[in-house]
């Protein structure tokens, strides 16, 4: 399914969410408007560092950033290997790949819209603020 949020397209694996269509629309919606800062919507994790970087994405807070760094000594594992599993993430908006940054940029990001749509939602939380450190 695709969603816009703030003006960029989204696209949603279906497969991965436990709730109907109409509810995760809904959500995200909400989230876009301001009215929503978490969703309420089951989350199927896959197994192996995909879902264990997925569920750390989870775990980071509406309006805060972890770097790639942050998450691969978590993880054990390499920054690297957090990015290429954030670019894997099958439902971004609704598991917040957008709030993993590198440690001097912004970093990457492989939905529509790239890195532009990744301030965009990060500027958001942010309360429409610029981010300063970017």
């Amino acid at each position: 399914m695709q969603v816009t949020v703030r003006g960029y397209p989204f696209d949603l694996d279906e497969r991965f969410l436990d709730a109907p269509p109409e509810k995760v629309r809904e959500q995200v919606a909400a989230y876009g408007a301001g009215e929503r800062t978490a969703f309420d919507l089951g989350v199927a994790l896959p197994e192996g560092l995909l879902g264990e970087v997925m569920a750390a994405m989870l775990a980071i807070p509406y309006g805060e950033t972890r770097t790639y760094g942050d998450l691969a000594a978590e993880l054990d594992t390499g920054a690297v290997a957090v990015g290429q599993a954030c670019g894997s993430n099958p439902v971004p908006v609704v598991v917040p790949c957008h709030r993993v940054v590198g440690t001097d940029s912004l970093g990457g990001f492989s939905a529509a819209g790239g890195p532009a749509a990744k301030r965009a939602l990060l500027d958001h939380e942010r309360g429409q603020q610029k981010l300063s450190a970017y």
